[in-house]
C-alpha cells in the first residue's frame, strides 16, 4: 500500500480520536509556564501538531514514519501553517534543539519494545528541554491492557474501510499484540484491498514510570487520568504525566 493510501486509512480510522482533548490538556498544563516552542513526538499525520500551531505554539513534529510526515507536510502546506518535520526514532532523539514543551501522546510510548527504550526516550526528551521545560505524555493503563484489550476482537464495517482487530497476550507482562486486517476500497475499481498489520504494545506500573522519570532528572508535577484532572483509579484507561525538567 502506498503512503497516500495508508495515511488515508490512518486518518479515516483516527477521525474520532480526541485530538482536541490533548490540545486542551497541553493548554491547561502550559498556562502555568512560559514558552510556546513545542516538540510533538510521534506526531503521525500531524493532526495535533496543526492544532497546536493554530493555537499559537511554535511547533516541530517528529515521527518514525517518513510517509506519515509527508502527509503531515501536505496538510500543513494546504492550511498555510509552518511546521518543521523530522524523521527520528523517539528513543534516539538527536540534534533537534531545545523546547519549552515536549509531548508524546496517543499512547505512543506504549509502542517502545522494552524498558531500556523508554528510559532512552526520557533521556532524549530531557536533553531537548529547556530548564523548567514541560514533558507531557500519556500511556495505556495496566487495566486497559489486561482487561479491555486482552483476548478481545473489535470490528468496523463501513462503505470505504472495514477492519477486524484481534488482541492477544504479548510475550511479556502487561503487553498486547494487535493483529489488524483492513479492507480498503479502491475508488477506481470498486474492489477492496486487504492489508494486514501487527502492532505490539506494552505498559508499566505508574510507580515504575515515576522512578524512570526521576532517574532522568524530571520532577513529576501531576498524574491524571482520561483527560480529566482527577487522579488515576484502578479502572482508569489512559494515564497522563506532566513533568518538569529540574
Amino acid at each position: 500500500m502506498s503512503y497516500e493510501r495508508f495515511a488515508y486509512v490512518y486518518d479515516y480510522l483516527m477521525q474520532d480520536v480526541p485530538y482536541d482533548g490533548w490540545l486542551e490538556y497541553v493548554n491547561r498544563q502550559a498556562i502555568r509556564h512560559q514558552g510556546k516552542r513545542v516538540l510533538d513526538i510521534a506526531c503521525g499525520t500531524g493532526e495535533l501538531s496543526l492544532r497546536l500551531a493554530r493555537d499559537g505554539y511554535d511547533v516541530t513534529g517528529v515521527d518514525l514514519s517518513q510517509d506519515m510526515l509527508t502527509i503531515a507536510q501536505e496538510k500543513a502546506s494546504a492550511k498555510n501553517v509552518h511546521i518543521q518535520w523530522f524523521q527520528q526514532d523517539m528513543s534516539r532523539l538527536d540534534s533537534l534543539g531545545e523546547y519549552d514543551i515536549i509531548t508524546i501522546f496517543c499512547d505512543s510510548l506504549n509502542y517502545l519494545k522494552d524498558e531500556s527504550d523508554v528510559k532512552s526516550t526520557f533521556k532524549g526528551v530531557y536533553g531537548h528541554l529547556k530548564q523548567d521545560g514541560l514533558f507531557l505524555f500519556d500511556v495505556h493503563s495496566i487495566f486497559k491492557m489486561t482487561q479491555i484489550f486482552m483476548n478481545q476482537t473489535f470490528t468496523l464495517t463501513d462503505d470505504h474501510v472495514s477492519y477486524i482487530w484481534d488482541c492477544f497476550p504479548g510475550e511479556v507482562p502487561n503487553s498486547v499484540e494487535h493483529e489488524l486486517t483492513f479492507f480498503v476500497e479502491d475508488e477506481e475499481t470498486g474492489q477492496y484491498e486487504r492489508v494486514e498489520e501487527l502492532h505490539k504494545q506494552r505498559t508499566y506500573p505508574i510507580l515504575m514510570i515515576k522512578e524512570w522519570l526521576a532517574g532522568n532528572g524530571f520532577e513529576v508535577l501531576n498524574i491524571t487520568a482520561d483527560f480529566t484532572e482527577e487522579s488515576p483509579t484502578d479502572k482508569s484507561e489512559r494515564i497522563f504525566f506532566a513533568c518538569k525538567k529540574k
